[in-house]
């Protein structure tokens, strides 16, 4: 089966070697020739991570090429290139090709769900969305990882499924959708602030105190933007929130630790500016959608004044111990 995945971040390189497992055609598409031309003169990214690449995977530039009797694609680029992908994916894409959305996030311009983007686009409901506790190096050294999977067509899931699971790899069925794609989004939020706690010192019980006052919130937002609540309990719930807001791995984590730890406004700027922090614009976006619908969440607003507003970061855990 060919499958194509629509990115080459590490993330987008992990999941092509999970289903190059099965011995899938996997194509990875850039927008880099540079890339594209890396791969095809040494057969390794290591510009992107220094892993050997099965021998069943490809990289192109060219989308034609990499949809051409393509029958899953896989989307894992970055959440405000969606649009403009699925407009370029749009001349090759035809009914029976089921897609799987991998990216996390709210498109911030549109303040758009990524499956109602790709539904709108392509004219199709054969969509799923995967999210989960996964970092991509976890998966490159095989370690055993879950995501969760909610789908608006049953068909296209498990389509998904067999192709994406493995012995190292456990996919769970969910109902909710919208759930789902707001814990994949809204936990990088939460994983910023994580990061400011353990940048100003304090201890793991202060990082657990906030993690359980996100995870209320977590799931005020899901009911408040029509999912099901009880999605926090899933992979892409609590499992993804713990992971990010625990691991140093995870840039949003980063991100919020040099907040805290240098209040440095230049050293911010350059860490925004060298690495893809999804929290950053999903903080925006969410903070914006609360605001339309009239829904106060002080824990989010805070968060936002200290990363948009350069505000103290010291008011967060001050916040924890006064919040009635």
């Amino acid at each position: 089966m060919k499958i194509s995945v629509i990115g080459t971040g590490m993330y987008s390189l992990a999941l092509a070697k999970e289903l190059a497992l099965k011995d899938n055609e996997i194509w990875l598409w850039t927008e880099s020739k540079e890339i594209a031309q890396e791969f095809n003169k040494t057969h390794f990214l290591k510009s992107i991570y220094n892993t050997d690449i099965p021998k069943n995977i490809n990289v192109t530039d060219s989308l034609e090429l990499a949809l051409e009797n393509c029958k899953i694609i896989f989307i894992a680029c970055a959440s405000k290139y969606v649009d403009i992908v699925c407009q370029n994916i749009e001349p090759y894409y035809h009914k029976n090709m089921a897609i799987c959305i991998a990216t996390k996030g709210i498109e911030e311009s549109s303040e758009e769900f990524l499956s109602n983007i790709v539904k709108r686009k392509l004219l199709t409901n054969n969509i799923s969305v995967i999210s989960g506790p996964t970092f991509a190096i976890d998966m490159f050294n095989n370690n055993p990882v879950a995501l969760a999977i909610a789908s608006l067509n049953k068909h296209n899931e498990k389509i998904i499924i067999k192709a994406l699971s493995n012995d190292n790899l456990k996919l769970k069925s969910c109902k909710d959708i919208i759930g789902i794609q707001i814990c994949g989004a809204i936990k990088n939020c939460f994983a910023i602030a994580s990061g400011i706690i353990k940048g100003l010192n304090y201890s793991e019980s202060t990082q657990a105190f906030l993690i359980n006052e996100a995870l209320q919130d977590m799931e005020k937002i899901i009911y408040y933007m029509g999912g099901n609540p009880k999605t926090i309990l899933t992979y892409a719930g609590i499992g993804d929130l713990m992971l990010t807001c625990t691991s140093e791995k995870s840039r949003n984590f980063q991100f919020g630790y040099i907040i805290g730890k240098t209040k440095n406004s230049q050293k911010i700027k350059e860490f925004l500016a060298n690495n893809t922090v999804e929290g950053y614009y999903t903080l925006d976006v969410v903070y914006k959608i609360l605001n339309h619908k009239g829904i106060n969440l002080p824990l989010i607003n805070i968060i936002y004044d200290i990363v948009y507003n350069a505000e103290n970061p010291n008011m967060l855990p001050k916040f924890l111990i006064e919040k009635k």
